[in-house]
């Protein structure tokens, strides 16, 4: 959890329990005294620290999914390419999947690494207007293992909003991995005081997945992040000779459409397999440009100007869930 310190044992309670420096697991914990004392349950002084930081940034979008292996990353990559598509447009992507970071390759930034500055961290530049980080970057090899606890994994995110220089940003993409735990828990956590515009749930047809992404969407709710819509990836793939669409993952319990009709959340689109956009990954392009009149390509489109709708609409400064 992101209120458990980096030191504390295996199974600490975190500050904010009850049971701080009360139970078995604080013995022997250097932190036992001070969380008994209850002032351990203060907020932490970083959310305010981060809450100053990210006044630069003006939209803040979160890309989550219950489930693995559904295109979180590809379409975190593509949104930000997508929005950096504008000129006029300053666009940050950051990557919190600690354990699996693959934005820097799916970006064509492998290799490249994080300088220090006076004003923090310098972010790598893809272009003029889109900036990534990454701990791929802080990496000796693309093959390293980050074999890490819950804490030392929160403590990496708020560096990540605290100490990287994004300078003026109109959108910040951030890239999650699957799951409802630490990484969310702290990002959501850490830019409470900023405000997240919401987020934008992936999943794939299979009812698999969408089980996986309820448990997302319920997370959302429970801890009040705005829910700005939900994009079924790999919605069959259209043979690109006869142009009939097959159905590679069946949506046997209606797909992402019944599940949004269900929770009553919007479906933003479905974006179709197709082979050229892992290629595109591999070789760290981006496929809008690649294809641009693709029917995986033109979806995207869609989906963005209706997330770029959101973000200049009223939705995205109220607190109220979708």
């Amino acid at each position: 959890m992101a209120d458990v310190p980096s030191d504390a044992p295996e199974h600490c309670p975190g500050t904010s329990s009850d049971q701080a420096g009360k139970s078995s697991a604080c013995q022997g914990c250097p932190n036992q005294n001070i969380c008994a004392s209850g002032a351990a349950k203060a907020p932490d002084p970083a959310i305010e620290e981060i809450r100053q930081k990210m006044t630069s940034v003006k939209h803040k979008i979160l890309v989550l999914s219950g489930k693995g292996g559904v295109g979180k990353s590809t379409f975190s990559a593509h949104l930000s390419h997508a929005l950096a598509s504008d000129d006029s447009k300053e666009v940050a992507l950051l990557d919190v999947d600690i354990c699996g970071p693959s934005i820097p390759k799916i970006m064509g930034l492998e290799g490249e690494q994080v300088h220090q500055s006076g004003s923090g961290w310098s972010p790598v530049y893809v272009e003029d207007n889109l900036a990534v980080m990454s701990i791929g970057f802080l990496l000796s090899s693309p093959d390293d293992a980050v074999i890490w606890r819950g804490p030392k994994k929160n403590g990496m995110i708020k560096q990540f909003l605290r100490d990287v220089d994004w300078g003026e940003v109109d959108y910040l993409i951030v890239d999650t991995p699957p799951g409802t735990s630490d990484e969310h828990l702290s990002i959501v956590q850490y830019l409470s005081g900023a405000g997240i515009d919401g987020a934008v749930i992936i999943t794939t047809p299979q009812e698999v997945s969408l089980q996986d992404v309820r448990k997302e969407i319920r997370f959302c709710k429970k801890v009040k992040l705005p829910i700005i819509g939900v994009i079924e990836n790999m919605s069959g793939f259209v043979c690109p000779k006869c142009k009939n669409t097959s159905q590679i993952f069946p949506p046997t319990t209606g797909g992402a459409q019944r599940m949004c009709e269900e929770l009553n959340l919007p479906l933003l689109g479905r974006v179709p397999l197709d082979p050229r956009i892992g290629k595109s990954c591999d070789e760290g392009k981006s496929f809008l440009t690649e294809v641009p009149d693709s029917p995986a390509a033109v979806a995207y489109q869609n989906i963005v100007q209706k997330i770029r709708d959101y973000c200049s609409s009223s939705h995205s400064t109220s607190n109220e869930l979708c």
